[in-house]
């Protein structure tokens, strides 16, 4: 029985389209540039963040990231960022009384952007906000202990592998990998991927009929 589903946020509840083109309009290089290195550290199971670290040697991101809230050119997100089957699949989670929250490596600021949004979930909240972030296993502990469920009983949903599955399996949670965003399609067949998820599913929708059997 499943009693609680935990999302990822990037690529997971939230397109990073937006994400990754303020950065390389704020670095002021082509944006298919910045895309172009999001893909190669990706395929080479790096952070994302390198992808940063490429383009300018030597950045300090979390100066950048000040500055920009600084400019006026921070984070933003509204409803054109979600993903179409977000609300659908959330609303329905909740409707067969299944705990909803939204828990993933994002700013302080992306949670207020996202509570914002009036999603469909019991929580929302932030590694910013907890001061933890994935892989670690202090962020799976804060997942477990808001899910309000067992671990057995607690799906953690999300695209990349090092950062949900691995880590939220190794936690003692059931897992959905989704097939979605660079890392979700990237490593969708790889063999860890294969044998570590419970699920690996194409759409939040799916996830009704998980909850549902």
């Amino acid at each position: 029985m499943i009693r609680a589903v935990i999302f990822d946020v990037g690529e997971t509840i939230t397109r990073d389209d937006r994400y990754w083109a303020s950065w390389a309009d704020w670095l002021d290089i082509p944006r298919h540039t910045l895309s172009a290195l999001v893909g190669a550290v990706v395929a080479q199971g790096r952070d994302n963040a390198d992808a940063l670290r490429l383009a300018r040697p030597g950045i300090d991101i979390a100066a950048e990231y000040r500055a920009r809230e600084a400019a006026g050119r921070g984070e933003h997100l509204d409803e054109s960022d979600l993903y179409e089957d977000v609300r659908p699949a959330l609303t329905e989670l909740q409707r067969l009384g299944v705990r909803v929250v939204i828990a993933g490596n994002q700013t302080a600021r992306a949670g207020e952007l996202l509570r914002a949004l009036d999603l469909p979930a019991d929580l929302v909240v932030t590694s910013g906000e907890w001061g933890v972030a994935k892989p670690s296993e202090e962020f799976f502990r804060q997942v477990i202990d808001v899910a309000d469920a067992a671990p057995a009983e607690t799906v953690y949903v999300g695209d990349h592998p090092a950062n949900d599955v691995m880590p939220a399996a190794a936690a003692g949670l059931r897992t959905a990998h989704l097939r979605r965003g660079p890392w979700g399609h990237l490593w969708a067949g790889d063999p860890s991927v294969v044998a570590t998820a419970n699920w690996r599913i194409d759409s939040l929708m799916e996830l009704t009929d998980i909850v549902g059997r």
